[in-house]
């Protein structure tokens, strides 16, 4: 059992999945505050939609969580795109102030509301958010930052509201935050010893357990092109 650490839930957000861009593209990126609680499922929260299921949503991606703190540093590097940085901006459910991708470690288990979540994975990103903030480069951006968010699976349903508390509850593998796995993906790709040592953790997720062993099969890093790169038709 590691020292216990809560954190304050400043804004549930959900909503339902509307065209985005000038194309219309499907998806589920423009949530609002809600105010009262919500149950929350292990597919995630009622009222949220997400617009491509097969890449969004389910049980390992159930609630998105984005640090509040991020949006200052977006907001000076991108000035120019400072109206919709601002929170929700990247589509979060919690926005959550005094916690990033260095404080959460996979498979941590923590209590929300009256739920109990665990750490599952960081965010990929992917060309969507080039056309949320209308910068073609964004994805880019926000992978070799590290400022992705994460999502927690549910093990225990429950309801949640602005609010309440995220209380770390239990931490397996203290040495594997979002942040080192995001450097492992993105930067020291190929960390053959690191990758190993990840491909062992349980509870990886399928997409996870899937780019990790065919780094090591192949000794190669996966195409980009398609997640981060809006489709030209």
């Amino acid at each position: 059992m590691t020292t216990r650490l809560q954190w304050h839930v400043e804004e549930l957000r959900c909503g339902p999945a509307v065209p985005l861009g000038p194309r219309g593209y499907p998806s589920g990126i423009d949530k609002q505050p809600v105010s009262g609680p919500l149950h929350l499922a292990v597919t995630g929260f009622e009222a949220d939609q997400q617009g491509d299921t097969v890449n969004h949503g389910g049980p390992d991606k159930a609630v998105h969580i984005y640090a509040r703190d991020h949006y200052a540093a977006w907001r000076r590097e991108l000035p120019h795109r400072a109206a919709s940085l601002v929170p929700g901006g990247f589509g979060e459910n919690l926005v959550v102030p005094g916690i990033d991708e260095t404080a959460p470690c996979l498979g941590d288990r923590m209590r929300l509301g009256s739920a109990i979540v665990e750490v599952s994975q960081g965010r990929q990103p992917c060309w969507k958010l080039s056309v949320r903030f209308n910068q073609t480069d964004m994805p880019r951006r926000v992978q070799d930052s590290g400022r992705t968010g994460w999502y927690f699976r549910v093990l225990e349903e429950g309801e949640v509201e602005a609010g309440c508390m995220l209380t770390l509850l239990d931490r397996p593998h203290p040495a594997w935050t979002i942040a080192r796995i995001n450097r492992l993906f993105y930067h020291d790709t190929l960390n053959i010893a690191a990758l190993r040592e990840l491909s062992a953790l349980p509870g990886l997720t399928p997409s996870w357990r899937r780019l990790v062993e065919n780094r090591l099969s192949r000794l190669a890093v996966e195409d980009w092109r398609r997640r981060l790169d809006v489709p030209q038709s």
